[in-house]
């Protein structure tokens, strides 16, 4: 089995989904390649793209047809500047060109060009999408892309679509795994072994380095999102409501900048309220940034983006466990947990539904929050397995087909599940435990198999039908 390093699952995207959009744009920037690849890409006359299943039913309040239009423009969703995300789409639709790679003008007309097939699903996976160029000689070239979850894509040809198939040294892909390791290193903490396997991708220095990265980036998302009002797009007119429990929390104190602010959070008032309020905050923040299209850290996913956030934030904040060092130990754990979750299972909620993105996100944070406690190794798969236990069955019905209702909430609750997991795992043997991490995992992926379509991501059941709103 193919080894997946954390920053594979925790890492910089752009919202409001990993599945909806940010795997069509690294589907329509893989085309972009295969093209220059096999063709010339000034030969291109024509492209077409087609979404399927939950790709098209949830398309819109997902931005997946913006994705696969700024992906075929050569558009890069780390480096874009959000802010201009739609006067680019008005300029593609309202001219009918679009500048192929960033290289060739073409023509595209929206809805002729890009087209979200509702009634049809790929066999393959309920995320299809199929890209197809039309050459000035006639020819063709046709590509299916599949979007696992968590930005991940695949063709039917490959199952991975990974860029480097590596096989670590002491592999992981089970729970059971993680523990016989660690035995037979003789190390203590769980971190210290994935110190050691992703030295496969990188030095110890750069993986320290890169997770301070991802801590740097979400404090500034977090940030933004405390400090920005208003209405969120779509459509649902949701309105943001992190900056106000921000200034709330805050009374009459004034920041200049995030370092201002996070040392005036760091000294507020600690009651057992408080900080649970802090907490929903953060995910709050983050997951508000997310639903507009913002820059954040995809952790497994971007529906369940401010978990992981949120938890690190309350250790960094309100506990003793806020060093530089505690905070990679806590990334590296979480993103270790999350690679279990997606080798064995899925986390992609429109093969598995919400207990796939925000239940794994949960149990990534719970494991990771237990590491920096002190926890043995025994006690972080623990802390993993209680909070995947509470998600069991949780559905992915967004009205609207937005990431905003009830996933926006539904962030602050996985993180304080996370924490609650973690309390528990921290006081409790884990010989005694009935129930393993890999049990859990296995048992996930049962209901995800069981669980009706209507409650994977198609706007087709549960709130999103009880709530009757149209797809925005």
């Amino acid at each position: 089995m193919e080894s997946i390093s954390v920053f594979e699952i925790i890492k910089v995207g752009i919202g409001p989904s990993s599945s909806h959009t940010m795997g069509p744009w690294n589907a329509a920037e893989s085309f972009i390649r295969k093209i220059k690849t096999d063709h010339q890409l000034q030969d291109v006359k024509e492209v077409f793209v087609e979404f399927f299943g939950s790709l098209a039913k949830t398309g819109i309040g997902h931005g997946t047809d913006i994705a696969g239009m700024l992906g075929l423009s050569g558009e890069n969703f780390k480096l874009i500047d959000t802010t201009k995300i739609d006067e680019k789409i008005e300029v593609i639709k309202s001219s009918n060109l679009l500048n192929l790679g960033g290289e060739k003008v073409i023509h595209f007309v929206y809805g002729e060009h890009l087209i979200l097939n509702k009634q049809r699903s790929l066999d393959f996976h309920p995320n299809g999408m199929i890209f197809k160029a039309v050459f000035e000689n006639g020819d063709e070239l046709i590509q299916d892309y599949y979007s696992l979850g968590g930005g991940f894509i695949a063709t039917q040809e490959e199952n991975s679509f990974e860029n480097d198939c590596i096989r670590t040294l002491y592999p992981c892909h089970s729970g059971d795994a993680v523990l016989k390791n660690i035995e037979k290193l003789g190390l203590e903490k769980v971190s210290d072994l994935i110190f050691l396997n992703e030295e496969s991708w990188r030095t110890k220095e750069e993986t320290e380095k890169e997770a301070l990265y991802i801590w740097d980036q979400i404090v500034e998302c977090i940030y933004k999102g405390v400090n920005k009002e208003g209405i969120l797009p779509g459509g649902l007119r949701v309105t943001r409501r992190a900056a106000g429990l921000n200034r709330k929390l805050l009374g009459d104190k004034i920041y200049k900048n995030k370092k201002e602010w996070f040392q005036l959070v760091i000294d507020s008032h600690e009651t057992f309220t408080t900080i649970n309020k802090w907490v929903s905050c953060f995910a709050l923040a983050v997951n508000e940034e997310n639903a507009s299209f913002g820059r954040i850290i995809t952790a497994p996913t971007n529906g369940a983006s401010g978990v992981i956030p949120a938890v690190l934030m309350y250790a960094r904040a309100f506990t003793d466990h806020c060093s530089d060092e505690d905070m990679i130990r806590f990334i590296l754990v979480a993103g270790e947990i999350g690679t279990l979750f997606k080798k064995n299972a899925t986390i992609s909620a429109a093969m598995g539904g919400c207990q796939a993105e925000v239940g794994v996100s949960s149990a990534m944070a719970a494991a990771g929050l237990t590491e920096i406690m002190g926890g043995t190794p025994g006690q972080v798969l623990m802390a993993a397995e209680i909070a995947m236990e509470h998600h069991l069955g949780l559905t992915c019905d967004p009205i609207g087909g937005l990431v905003q209702i009830p996933c926006i909430e539904r962030n602050s609750m996985g993180a304080i599940k996370a924490i609650t997991a973690a309390n528990i795992a921290i006081e409790s043997d884990p010989s005694k435990a009935k129930v393993s991490l890999d049990q859990v995992i296995q048992s996930m992926w049962e209901t995800a198999q069981g669980m009706s379509e209507r409650f994977k991501e198609t706007s087709e059941g549960g709130l999103a039908i009880a709530v009757n709103v149209a797809e925005c």
